[in-house]
Parts: structure tokens; C-alpha cells; sequence
């Protein structure tokens, strides 16, 4: 393999939340980081400006296997890292055929242009905890069995096993990382973790009045996405691959988001269901929080906790920023990001 300084990483989905850390830590290691973007991605690249004179970036489409067989094909990368996905819970149950496509099939795409084109290339698949859905166990590990609740999670559950039928099959070195949420202030707005971070900034700043919300007692095991991608790269520096669960073994509700995020502002919260009043406020002024059933899933995740002992055990990784230190990181990003 290539010495250090001279490594081809190549990331599908790099202008994303995770993509974008990502990116940052290769350079940092010397990589030659060559991002594959959609060509309607190419606007929206707000995450990775500040590195595009660093980067290189390609057109190519999860869902276009001549576009994946081309970029594989002459850059025959080291590290290949497939962040790419429509990855949005919600939106899976609308559009649940491009979420089986992309998210899914796009992975076998890959895979298959890797076997046939540069089989020496060491290949990251991002797998996720909404593999569990209805879990089997607390806390979930690599042995848990899946119960995947939506066709996101479904899509990731085809893909993981994939990738490890590539390893078993064709002796690929091909990791699946089951990464629990792991969050920032570069997370989408449509999330709910970055929804609550800015409806406290804008209500701080006068600019909102309500945050709607969803199931509040949904439990995650929340981390910061920069810990989390450098667990990525952990995995394809290992002797032998494997699949790891990347996890904080912390579980939080939303409402215990809500409630961190708020205080960090100097905000009082008062909780109602469905329908507000007219100004939107809560009693003495204090900032009403409202549960709307149509944030609600139609088959929901109750409870997600990770169990990560055996990559900490494997490869050394553990998380370094705690679940309230995530959280002011992205509501003091947001206060400024708002005002």
C-alpha cells in the first residue's frame, strides 16, 4: 500500500455533516481526499468551503453504477468511505423506493466496482443504530439481532449485509460501522437535534415563539459527530476488518435535549400537547413547548443504547465530548448562526 502521505481516500456523501469531519481529519493525515458529490449537490456545499481549495471533487450518483465504476476505476483509492445515503428517517416512509435505491442497492453498486476494479481498496460502510428499531436487547451490540422500523433503516439493513457478504465472499476489506446519532452544529436543520438548537437560538433572539415537536420521550445515544468519524477511519487502519458499534452506552430523551438546550439560554420551558395558544407563550412568559402528532412516526424508535466495548477494546476508540457538552456546542453555534 501507498505510504501515508501519498493515500487516496475517496468519500461519497462528503458534503454532509459527517463528510465534512471527515474530510477535515484526512487532510490533517495527509490524504489526498477526492469527494464524490450529485451534481445537485454542488450548491449546497456550505460544510466543505472552507476546504474545496484542499479537495478535489467529482460528479457521481449513488444510483448510477457507471458514475461509481469510473471514479473507483482511476483513482483505485486506498480508503473508499461511503457516507452517501438519503438518510432522513421521516422522509424514507415518503419516498421509500429512491430510499431502497440509494441508500441500499447504491451500496452493492459500489462494492461491485470495487471487486472488479480495485479489490486492494479498503472500504467503509456507514451503517446505523436504526438497524435495532424494536430492539431485542438494552444495550445494543455487534451481536444484537435487527428489527429495523422504517424503510431508511431497511435500506441500511440490506447495505450492511452487503458489505459483509463482500468481506466474506470475496475477501474485500470492508467494514460496517454502526454508528448511533452522533450530532453537531453542521447537522441538517430537518433533524430534530439541530431543530431544538435553533428554535432556542431564534427564540432568544426574539425571532421565534414555539418549537413543535414529536415523540419527546424518545431515548437516543447522542454523540458529536467529529468523535465519531474519527472512529471511521480507526476501522480501515485495523489488521483484519470487522463491523463496529460506535456508541457513547449514554441514552437521553428529547426532552432532556429540549431542556439542556434551553437552560443554556437562560430559557424557562413549559410543555403542552397539541394546539397553543394565540401568542404561542408559555405561563409567565416562559417558552411553550408543543407536541405535534404529525412530527410522529408511523412505526416509532422508542429507545436506542449503545454498547461499544468491543471497538474500544478492538481499536482503542472512545467518545471525548459528553452529551451536554454536544449540546451547548450546537446552541452557541446556533446563537450566533441566527443572530
Amino acid at each position: 500500500m501507498s505510504s501515508q502521505q501519498s493515500k487516496i481516500a475517496l468519500v461519497t456523501g462528503i458534503t454532509g455533516q459527517d463528510g465534512s469531519y471527515l474530510a477535515e481529519q484526512l487532510l490533517e493525515k495527509d490524504y489526498r481526499v477526492v469527494g464524490l458529490v450529485r451534481r445537485s449537490s454542488l450548491p449546497t456545499s456550505s460544510r466543505i468551503d472552507h476546504l474545496l481549495g484542499d479537495l478535489e471533487l467529482i460528479e457521481g450518483e449513488l444510483g448510477d453504477g457507471g458514475s461509481l465504476t469510473r471514479a473507483i476505476r482511476r483513482l483505485q483509492p486506498d480508503e473508499l468511505y461511503n457516507l452517501g445515503a438519503q438518510s432522513h428517517v421521516q422522509v424514507s416512509f415518503d419516498t421509500p423506493e429512491y430510499t431502497a435505491d440509494v441508500t441500499g442497492v447504491g451500496v452493492l453498486r459500489l462494492l461491485e466496482a470495487v471487486r472488479e476494479f480495485s479489490p486492494q481498496t479498503r472500504f467503509y460502510q456507514a451503517s446505523s443504530s436504526e438497524l435495532y428499531g424494536k430492539v431485542a436487547e438494552v444495550p445494543q451490540s455487534e451481536t444484537t439481532v435487527f428489527h429495523p422500523r422504517s424503510p431508511y433503516a431497511v435500506a441500511k439493513a440490506y447495505a450492511y449485509y452487503i458489505t459483509r457478504n463482500y468481506r466474506e465472499a470475496y475477501g474485500l476489506f470492508a467494514c460496517n460501522g454502526i454508528l448511533f446519532n452522533h450530532e453537531s452544529p453542521r447537522r441538517g436543520e430537518e433533524f430534530v437535534t439541530r431543530k431544538i438548537s435553533l428554535a432556542a437560538a431564534r427564540i432568544k433572539h426574539g425571532h421565534q415563539q414555539t418549537l413543535r415537536l414529536g415523540n419527546l420521550d424518545a431515548s437516543r445515544d447522542w454523540g458529536f459527530a467529529g468523535d465519531y468519524v474519527r472512529g471511521m477511519w480507526m476501522m480501515l487502519q485495523a489488521e483484519t476488518p470487522n463491523d463496529f458499534v460506535l456508541a457513547t452506552g449514554e441514552t437521553h430523551t428529547v426532552r432532556e435535549f429540549c431542556e439542556i438546550a434551553f437552560a443554556r439560554l437562560g430559557l424557562r420551558l413549559q410543555w403542552q400537547g397539541v394546539g397553543v395558544d394565540e401568542r404561542g407563550l408559555g405561563p409567565d412568559g416562559s417558552v411553550l413547548v408543543a407536541v405535534d402528532k404529525q412530527y410522529f412516526r408511523p412505526s416509532e424508535v422508542d429507545l436506542l443504547l449503545g454498547d461499544a466495548s468491543f471497538v474500544e477494546r478492538s481499536l482503542g476508540w472512545r467518545p471525548e465530548v459528553g452529551f451536554a457538552q454536544l449540546v451547548e456546542k450546537m446552541v452557541d453555534h446556533d446563537l450566533e448562526f441566527t443572530a
